[in-house]
């Protein structure tokens, strides 16, 4: 596997990863879709070996947020998922559990995502050891460009983006991916036609459900996010202790994922964690 040296300005800001060369390593894909998907995955690997850190450090636990942008994503909900998210790791119990252990840190990287060959890293992977860390990848967060966005949902794609940048991360002690969600994948591969065998051994994927805003006597949302949340259950998350969180509408979605980055945060018990 490739590995890539530590950027220590954290690398390009705001990449956006399109066509790559044919000899980029796709052969498990079949049909049209799913071949677009594996030149964007390609992609992806190829803009983070600019900006992965060194694995010369312990790593707790290597942590890749995939955002949402999709069509069905207006403008205000843009900024309530990107704002909510920077509040969300800046709460007091968020960056306890962040920095409990400074002598084997996690590392962060943020990404959004839309149509097959429309992924965008806001974040390069970052590691957080101490409160600067963690304010400056906040800041980072809130000031990046607004994403090129494609109107269609590719959560198959944005599955596999974010295993190609966990593959980067294998000396962490855990691994995780974190894909917030308005609806079911539309085009490109679906989710749950990506085997197993596709998921990086140890990472786990959770997500993060959003339901339509909440109004007065309304019920279709709530059997919206019902059934989006068990479309994720039985399709999207996968890997030990996978779960899937809920927010009532984009209000609710940096409370919602406090709550997810929390219970992320702390699964990992440290006496059982590899020396």
């Amino acid at each position: 596997m490739a590995r890539a040296g530590r950027s220590e300005g954290g690398g390009a800001f705001g990449v956006v990863v399109t066509g790559l060369p044919a000899q980029a390593d796709i052969s498990y894909h079949r049909g049209s879709d799913i071949h677009r998907a594996g030149i964007a995955l390609a992609g992806v690997i190829t803009a983070l070996l600019l900006t992965a850190p060194a694995a010369n450090a312990a790593c707790r636990q290597a942590l890749a947020l995939g955002l949402d942008i999709s069509g069905s994503v207006d403008t205000r909900e843009y900024d309530l998922q990107r704002q909510g998210l920077a509040q969300a790791l800046g709460t007091d119990d968020v960056a306890r559990a962040i920095l409990q252990q400074s002598s084997a840190p996690i590392r962060l990287t943020v990404f959004e995502w839309s149509g097959p060959t429309a992924q965008t890293v806001i974040l390069p992977w970052t590691t957080i050891a101490n409160a600067d860390d963690l304010t400056a990848a906040r800041q980072r967060i809130r000031a990046a460009p607004r994403s090129i966005q494609d109107q269609t949902t590719a959560l198959g794609s944005a599955l596999l983006t974010g295993f190609a940048m966990l593959d980067m991360q294998a000396d962490c002690w855990t691994r995780t991916l974190d894909l917030s969600g308005d609806g079911i994948a539309n085009t490109g591969p679906r989710p749950q036609d990506i085997p197993a065998s596709r998921t990086p051994q140890g990472v786990t994927v959770n997500g993060l459900t959003i339901a339509p805003n909440q109004h007065p006597g309304q019920d279709d949302s709530i059997a919206d996010i019902t059934e989006l949340s068990a479309y994720f259950r039985a399709y999207v998350i996968r890997g030990p202790g996978a779960f899937v969180e809920t927010a009532l509408g984009f209000e609710n979605y940096a409370a919602a994922m406090e709550r997810k980055l929390l219970r992320e945060l702390q699964s990992l018990a440290l006496s059982d964690a590899r020396q």
